[in-house]
């Protein structure tokens, strides 16, 4: 009597993920020398010198050149996963064809010892393919979200050369942001600064076509 053997299927299915996080701090020397930047549109004192903020998740969400970026991305991941999807649901439906052989008896020793080691070898495979595309979805994402803050640190450094504020930080979050939890509504330069990116960004399309 064949004794009964399972292989169960443990799939690799998990995408991942990619967090992002910048805080962006911009020391510049306001020397005499330099004039003083012209005043910010909701203030009407200059806030040369001060200390100023943007919401990062705003600038993320409202960023033109990111959402492009991150429906190329998804675009890309979603084809991956879908292979992975394939080919794990061939597996698993091979791993149950075989098991349902062994329970009803229709296979002998030897074969059913060959079929299932053939068997373990391609969950094997299965599983590093699952593994390595899985990886790629990590650098993709990784990649794109680099290619996002790089954008932004040039434009601010630019921005700032302009501005010459003492520091420009980042905040993220809703019901308490960190690291900026409160501040003066003109201390906060996200629109201005949102405005300015995607309007470089739109120059940068143009020039390219």
């Amino acid at each position: 009597m064949i004794m009964k053997k399972t292989f169960p299927f443990l799939g690799i299915m998990a995408r991942a993920a990619a967090a992002a996080a910048l805080i962006v701090s911009i020391a510049s020397c306001n020397g005499g020398s330099k004039p003083a930047a012209a005043p910010a549109k909701t203030d009407s004192l200059s806030l040369t010198g001060s200390i100023v903020y943007f919401n990062l998740d705003k600038v993320m969400s409202g960023y033109d050149m990111a959402n492009d970026l991150r429906s190329v991305v998804e675009t890309k991941v979603a084809g991956i996963q879908s292979e992975i999807d394939r080919r794990g649901s061939k597996l698993q439906n091979d791993i149950n064809s075989f098991q349902e052989k062994l329970d009803k008896g229709l296979l002998t020793r030897s074969v059913a010892e060959a079929q299932g080691q053939k068997l373990e070898q391609q969950r094997a495979d299965y599983q590093n393919y699952a593994m390595q595309k899985n990886n790629e979805i990590a650098e993709e994402q990784q990649v794109m979200l680099n290619q996002i803050m790089n954008a932004i640190m040039e434009f601010v450094e630019k921005y700032n050369e302009e501005k010459q504020f003492a520091l420009i930080l980042t905040t993220q979050g809703d019901i308490l942001p960190m690291p900026v939890a409160i501040g003066q509504p003109q201390l906060d330069i996200t629109d201005e600064l949102l405005l300015g990116l995607n309007e470089e960004y739109v120059k940068t399309k143009d020039s390219k076509k």
